[in-house]
């Protein structure tokens, strides 16, 4: 018997029992379209965190006030004022393999321009910032030296806060308000969009490092400290040059004093995450192929009924000359028949739930080729292993019995 004469047979014995193969079929259909779906969650929250982290800048160190908390002990009180401009200052001079440092401080206020306000973040920063957070200017300029040395009442501002304050006004040159003191628009950033942890990204402003910290907070400390490393091979060696020129700073040389500081590395952080949301991923493709099993399960089912219902069909067909590998061949490919349609159909149902998450949920999904690949052939796999069975007992059948069959 031909494969394609098999083929054939498969198909129209699978149309002659539309509703049954469809239901058949529906335990392949859910599990491949579940392991799409829940794959791409995953790869979705991890391509949201990584891009996170990233957006903060390459091969980045922070470093944040206040000792790391071990043992659920925190810090001791006033321990988030423990770092200096200056300790920003020795950093940038003493520590090599550095690109830029950028020490901020940060606060909400309600800005206003003529009749318009608008509540946003205000970011006192360095020039470095700029680069450090690959920044762009699309009119203006953005802090200088000369800001930071004269403290001047100078804002950058993103579309967000331009749109709101300013609509389709051009705000460089304009006067704005910041909690009721004057500051003149310099500069207007292009828009950088939501960040994929939902925060709008032009909804910021930005001033001059000094002038928020005199002006408008009032301290003499910051609230982090931005450092670019030039060399990603080399951050686990300037963040411990960092530890120990702070710690001499801060007068720790003592070894049994903490640190009043954290220095955080984010690509440490992202291989971290990147491996969590890893095995998360996995998991979840674990879990929904526990459906393909199940559906496998329901392929062996149908199969074992079609053959007690062919059982005279099959005796004919043996004493006509058909083989034992013809009949095992026929029942194999109506049960590969079934993954392979079952599957098809499950690689659309599952792209098509991914959009919907995607836009339902407001949530990022990232479709990739592999657990498409992988969840097609493991469906066409499961048909072929679940009709092993069913077809041999076909094929084993005696065929004088089977003709004898009612």
């Amino acid at each position: 018997m031909l494969f394609s004469e098999s083929f054939q047979m498969a198909l129209t014995s699978l149309y002659a029992n539309k509703m049954r193969s469809l239901l058949t079929m529906l335990g392949i259909i859910i599990g491949v379209a579940a392991v799409i779906a829940l794959v791409s969650v995953g790869m979705g929250v991890r391509s949201n965190v990584t891009s996170s982290i990233a957006s903060l800048g390459s091969n980045m160190l922070i470093i944040s006030p206040g000792a790391s908390q071990k043992g659920g002990v925190r810090g001791a009180a006033g321990s988030r004022k423990t770092l200096k401009y200056d300790d920003a200052k020795a950093i940038e001079q003493k520590v090599k393999n550095i690109d830029y440092v950028s020490p901020t401080v940060s606060s909400s206020y309600q800005v206003v321009y003529g009749n318009n306000n608008w509540n946003t973040s205000v970011q006192g920063v360095t020039p470095e910032l700029l680069s450090i957070r690959s920044l762009s200017i699309s009119n203006g300029s953005f802090i200088t030296e000369n800001d930071l040395s004269k403290r001047q009442r100078v804002a950058v501002i993103g579309t967000t806060v331009a749109e709101n304050l300013f609509e389709d006004k051009n705000p460089v040159g304009q006067n704005i308000r910041i909690n009721n003191q004057p500051f003149k628009v310099v500069g207007l950033l292009e828009s950088k969009g939501q960040s994929s942890m939902g925060q709008d990204q032009d909804d910021m402003i930005y001033i001059p490092l000094t002038t928020a910290m005199e002006r408008m907070l009032g301290i003499t400390y910051v609230q982090s400290i931005n450092v670019q490393v030039s060399d990603a091979t080399k951050m686990d060696q300037v963040q411990d040059e960092i530890e120990t020129l702070l710690r001499q700073r801060h007068h720790l040389a003592a070894a049994h004093k903490e640190d009043d500081f954290t220095v955080r590395n984010l690509t440490s952080l992202m291989e971290t995450v990147s491996q969590s949301t890893s095995m998360l991923t996995l998991l979840l493709g674990a879990i929904a192929g526990i459906s393909l099993l199940v559906g496998g399960i329901g392929i062996m089912n149908i199969m074992m009924v079609s053959v007690t219902e062919r059982t005279r069909e099959i005796g004919i067909r043996k004493a006509l000359g058909a083989t034992f590998l013809n009949i095992m061949t026929q029942f194999l490919i109506e049960s590969m028949v079934i993954g392979i349609i079952g599957g098809i159909i499950g690689i659309g149902v599952g792209c098509a739930a991914s959009e919907i998450i995607a836009r339902v949920a407001g949530f990022t999904t990232v479709i990739t080729w592999a657990p498409i690949l992988v969840s097609f052939l493991f469906s066409v796999g499961i048909g072929l292993f679940f009709g092993i069975y069913p077809a041999r007992k076909a094929a084993r059948l005696d065929p004088i019995e089977a003709l004898r069959y009612e």
